[in-house]
């Protein structure tokens, strides 16, 4: 399985994912309660780390709370608020941003002090848009053809819900990229950003924070890009049969494999 005894002294802090890995949907996977307890108990540093730009940071801790995990917003990093914290310090100031997605990408906006303007936008950021229709296609197609830079809160594809998968900010985009023939920024998982984010919040070096996660393909592919260790938990997307697809398809291998979270625990010490 390639576990681990002990962990490198250098791991100082932890990226903690979330869907699959601490929760299914409202569910709390077996041990989440406990693992992050852990880490409280033992004074570690850790942050959670999500994709999902719905939400604002406020909703995903209460989200977690509700499950019995213990959260505060100022623990949880999202790809929406990442996205803002990149517009805003890798731009020029003053840009003018058109947003496509929900509350979670729009108070992000709103809290980093970035412009609206739906006119004639510097900038469109993109996230998950369960209202997403032919009219915000064209107007997304229409600024970006004219110009404006295109920035990607996270390329998932496919997302779990209550009643099965639905398309992600990803699927998306895939329509956007087709009417444009523009590639966007991407801030979350796999991609750097997102985790640069979480890293530079925690004060550490990037070798010195591991990555938490159940996608190799996304949450252990951060780590890898990011230059952060990593800890695969077969809870979620990545099972023990499709372990071996996963490092052939992404051609490398976690520091660690974890059957549930409890083991996650008991490797942290």
């Amino acid at each position: 399985m390639g576990r681990m005894n002990i962990l490198p002294e250098r791991w100082k802090a932890f990226l903690i994912d979330l869907d699959g890995t601490l929760y299914h949907g409202t569910r709390m996977i077996p041990g989440a309660d406990r693992l992050v307890s852990a880490l409280l108990d033992k004074k570690i540093p850790f942050l959670f780390v999500t994709n999902n730009s719905s939400r604002t940071p406020e909703q995903v801790a209460g989200h977690l709370r509700a499950m019995g995990i213990p959260a505060k917003a100022e623990d949880v990093c999202t790809s929406a608020v990442a996205a803002a914290e990149y517009i805003a310090g890798e731009l020029p100031a003053g840009v003018k941003v058109a947003a496509i997605g929900e509350a979670g990408l729009l108070t992000a906006l709103q809290n980093a002090g970035l412009p609206l303007d739906e006119e004639q936008p510097d900038v469109v950021v993109q996230g998950i848009d369960r209202n997403f229709t032919y009219e915000t296609l064209t107007k997304a197609a229409r600024w970006i053809g004219g110009g404006a830079r295109y920035v990607l809160t996270n390329p998932d594809l496919l997302l779990p819900s209550t009643g099965g998968l639905m398309p992600g900010a990803g699927t998306l985009s895939a329509a956007i990229q087709a009417a444009t023939g523009v590639k966007p920024v991407v801030i979350g998982k796999p991609a750097e950003p997102l985790m640069n984010f979480a890293i530079k919040r925690l004060g550490l070096r990037n070798d010195e924070v591991a990555v938490i996660g159940d996608n190799m393909l996304t949450d252990i592919a951060a780590g890898v890009n990011a230059g952060c260790g990593t800890i695969l938990t077969l809870t979620g997307v990545t099972t023990e049969e499709r372990l071996p697809d996963a490092i052939k398809t992404s051609g490398f291998r976690p520091d660690a494999v974890c059957r549930n979270l409890d083991e996650v625990a008991g490797l942290i010490g």
